[in-house]
């Protein structure tokens, strides 16, 4: 069965608090490829892998459904100098 935007966003809006939150499914609509970018203040002083691994343990039964996963992660602070450099 085919992940959906609005499973993932339920799941990650009820494990963290989100300040932003963009979800892209990368694969024209078919549901195995899913680009997500998780703005959180759930991620001070945490690493990039622990982060990552907060995301992948709280999607653990979504990401089994998909052939593609990627992730950026911020805290509100990096996501804004984020912005500020225009990427």
């Amino acid at each position: 069965m085919p992940v959906n935007i609005a499973e993932l966003e339920e799941v990650i809006r009820n494990a963290f608090p989100v300040s932003h939150l963009e979800i892209e499914d990368q694969s024209s609509g078919c549901g195995e490829s899913y680009a997500v970018l998780l703005v959180s203040e759930a991620f001070e002083g945490k690493t990039t892998l622990a982060r990552h691994r907060l995301i992948n343990e709280a999607l653990k039964a979504h990401i089994a459904q998909m052939h593609a996963f990627s992730q950026k992660t911020f805290t509100p602070k990096q996501y804004g100098a984020h912005l500020a450099k225009g990427q």
